[in-house]
């Protein structure tokens, strides 16, 4: 399973910003809710890889945050807080939140866990950095595309009174098409990851069951995967 523990960058000189957190990750796809877990960091327990990668990013865009995704095992029955959560889930992600802080001039995000993890934080940290460096502009345009959509471009210029091209350069500029092409890798080693044999002295990690042959976690009721963060691909060519 997956457990993200969110800690704010430089609170001793900044407002608390853990509301403006959890109102952000309000939409985020969970078994258990995000919440203030101690001062000034928050934690939740995403219900997919893809969640996971959601939340992660928004954290990124918006700024000011420190990202630790752990991947590993929670303690049954699942908690109805992350505070009350026990498991190696948890403690990945406190070593992976500390491990960001120290991640220098690269997108404030690690992920730790079983075999699998640090080839998916390699390919977070690649989208992290297109994420963290586009402008408001090019936010302005990226919020009204959908993945995977044909035509998606030219209703975000219809709708916005901008040429086309304009769209199609600011889609390029900001690398929004690689984002959604790599999201559904990131999340494919973060499966991996999260169904590694650890009993296997090689290391080695297996391929997870596709949800078809019953494999996969115990989703929460009434869980769906959110939106075009579970498996969007490419946007408009």
């Amino acid at each position: 399973m997956f457990v993200l523990t969110i800690d704010q960058a430089g609170s001793q000189h900044d407002v608390d910003r853990v509301p403006d957190l959890l109102e952000l990750l309000r939409g985020v796809d969970v078994v258990t809710p995000f919440e203030r877990s101690v001062g000034d960091e928050a934690q939740g327990i995403p219900a997919t890889a893809e969640a996971a990668i959601e939340a992660a990013l928004l954290c990124l865009r918006q700024g000011g945050w420190y990202v630790g995704l752990g991947i590993g095992g929670i303690e049954h029955p699942l908690p109805a807080s992350p505070r009350e959560g026990r498991g190696s889930a948890f403690v990945a992600a406190r070593t992976a939140v500390e491990r960001a802080k120290k991640t220098g001039d690269r997108a404030p995000l690690a992920v730790e866990g079983p075999p699998g993890a640090a080839e998916a934080e390699g390919v977070l940290t690649l989208i992290g950095r297109h994420v963290m460096h586009r402008t408001q502009a090019e936010w302005r345009i990226l919020d009204r595309l959908e993945p995977g959509r044909w035509g998606s471009q030219t209703a975000a210029a219809r709708e916005l009174g901008i040429a086309p091209q304009s769209v199609s350069k600011a889609v390029a500029r900001s690398a929004w098409t690689e984002e959604w092409a790599a999201r559904p890798a990131a999340a494919l080693l973060l499966r991996w990851a999260e169904t590694a044999d650890l009993s296997n002295p090689s290391g080695t990690v297996r391929a997870p069951e596709s949800p078809a042959t019953g494999g996969g976690r115990p989703q929460p009721a009434g869980s769906a995967e959110r939106g075009p963060a579970a498996g969007a691909s490419k946007g408009d060519r």
